[in-house]
């Protein structure tokens, strides 16, 4: 698949978690093991989303693998090596945009590869490039706070694959959207993967929204608040093609089945 970016852009990276803990404060003075025994494996170019119900461990995860906070237990790799902290090869896209307001939509997606030190034509050309893939040219010389949620966010994503992330890891980025903006962006987002093939990793409280991306859904359980570490209960595979129709039967039976489990997770903590 084509890469937005130029000839130096990393290829698509792999995920592996063995035995992925975190534990806040010290074992047995007041410590609270809020992750345990994550194992999970995701392709080079594989879109998997994480659902789950909250405290069960999914952005702790996320936020992991992009290297913002330590595991205590067990290794995460990207690309076979060892996550110490952040780094390029990651991007990372938030529910909150983090745009720089005092930033055009061009110079917010120009503001990595210059921090990078790319040549000036480079910059130019990677710019162009994903305003093109998120449909916002017409756009690049407005501001962010003249923006839709749904254009800022547009915005948000261009910015991390301006940088020609191996991995795009992505946190709850379309829950303050309305439902007619969310449903687009979702499928914005299909689009970019099949062109870029990014490795992406998604969570949502959505399970329509984990169905609708994924190559796999990986449902977590558990959590602190519930007394039980935060775990995987089970990885689903989504066998439809693209593009996905929500009422179709098929579709609404993986629905229900990751339901299911999502709701025993909570019901066996409890």
């Amino acid at each position: 698949m084509p890469r937005i970016g130029n000839d130096r852009a990393p290829q698509p990276a792999t995920i592996r978690a063995v035995d992925l803990g975190k534990r806040y404060g010290s074992p047995g003075a007041g410590g609270v093991q809020a992750m345990a025994g994550v194992d999970l494996d995701v392709a080079a170019g594989e879109f998997v989303t994480v659902v789950g119900a909250s405290g069960c461990g999914k952005s702790t995860l996320l936020r992991i693998i992009a290297g913002f906070e330590p595991a205590t237990d067990g290794t995460i790799t990207v690309a076979d090596e060892q996550i110490t902290g952040p780094g390029p090869d990651r991007g990372v896209v938030f529910q909150d945009y983090g745009l720089f307001p005092w930033l055009t939509v061009s110079e917010n997606i120009a503001y990595g590869p210059r921090q990078k030190r790319y040549p000036s034509a480079v910059v130019g050309e990677k710019t162009t490039r994903v305003l093109e893939a998120v449909g916002l040219t017409r756009f690049a010389r407005s501001y962010p706070g003249q923006l839709s949620g749904g254009m800022q966010q547009r915005v948000a994503i261009a910015r991390v694959l301006a940088n020609d992330p191996a991995v795009m890891l992505m946190d709850e980025p379309f829950g303050a959207l309305d439902a007619l903006t969310r449903s687009a962006m979702q499928a914005e987002l299909s689009r970019i993967h099949r062109e870029t093939g990014t490795t992406v990793l998604f969570v949502t409280h959505s399970i329509e929204e984990a169905v609708v991306l994924a190559d796999r859904v990986v449902v977590m359980a558990g959590g602190a608040s519930h007394g039980v570490p935060g775990h995987i209960r089970e990885i689903v595979p989504v066998p439809l093609a693209r593009e996905r129709d929500a009422t179709s039967p098929e579709f609404n039976e993986l629905k229900r089945h990751i339901a299911a489990l999502v709701h025993e997770g909570v019901e066996a903590a409890a």
